[in-house]
């Protein structure tokens, strides 16, 4: 593919991302009509351009640079897969992806559009997948995961390199097939997610166990 992409990146350059403490997103300052945000994390934000609109850029906070290099390898590593997206190139402030339709699973819920099995089983066949290449798949988490005509698509890698298991991936299966059918079809509150969210990039810290923090998760929704 000719480097067709190379029509946005002026545009991006009026852009730039900063990030913030307690794994909280990123802020985004300036702006481009030409330029529309599809998607916010706590080291880039991404966006799409009207002039290549097959195209998603990573674009990275200053301080989150260094993994620029790192993400481009680790897509390197992967290959071809239905599971994940492309990579085509790497900049100093930016990757270039393909651009991947569908609503997130946090947006799922938000929107009460139901999250099939075959998306959960998708995602353990990438892990298996990624791990025969060498690399740990990690921070697989609601958004991060695209419903996308029925089957998942993995749209972060970046922590693929690091040792350890995070058990977000665990907790998110275990909880859908312990509660989703309790919620399957209901859109759910911004501010219940966001407070769920939260407890739970602490919860090590104020619960015992998993099974305590789910605990507290049931009773605050009302999941009997």
């Amino acid at each position: 593919m000719d480097n067709k992409w190379e029509v946005a990146l002026s545009s991006l350059t009026q852009l730039t991302v900063s990030s913030n403490a307690n794994n909280e997103p990123v802020t985004i300052h300036g702006g481009d009509e030409t330029l529309r945000c599809v998607g916010v994390g706590t080291d880039a934000a991404v966006f799409q351009s009207i002039y290549a609109p097959n195209f998603a850029f990573k674009l990275y906070a200053e301080d989150k640079r260094s993994k620029i290099k790192i993400e481009e390898d680790v897509y390197q590593t992967i290959g071809a897969s239905p599971f994940f997206s492309t990579c085509y190139a790497a900049y100093d402030t930016l990757l270039v992806l393909s651009y991947e339709e569908g609503p997130t699973l946090f947006d799922c819920l938000l929107q009460g559009i139901p999250i099939p099995l075959q998306v959960v089983q998708d995602v353990e066949a990438a892990r298996h997948y990624v791990r025969e290449r060498g690399l740990n798949p990690r921070d697989i988490h609601l958004k991060n995961i695209l419903l996308q005509n029925g089957r998942a698509k993995i749209i972060d890698v970046s922590e693929y390199v690091h040792p350890g298991n995070d058990f977000r991936w665990e907790h998110l299966k275990k909880a859908y097939e312990d509660h989703y059918d309790l919620i399957e079809g209901r859109a759910l509150p911004f501010w219940l997610l966001e407070t769920i969210r939260k407890w739970y990039n602490s919860w090590n810290k104020h619960f015992g166990s998993y099974e305590e923090f789910m605990k507290k998760v049931s009773k605050f929704t009302s999941f009997k």
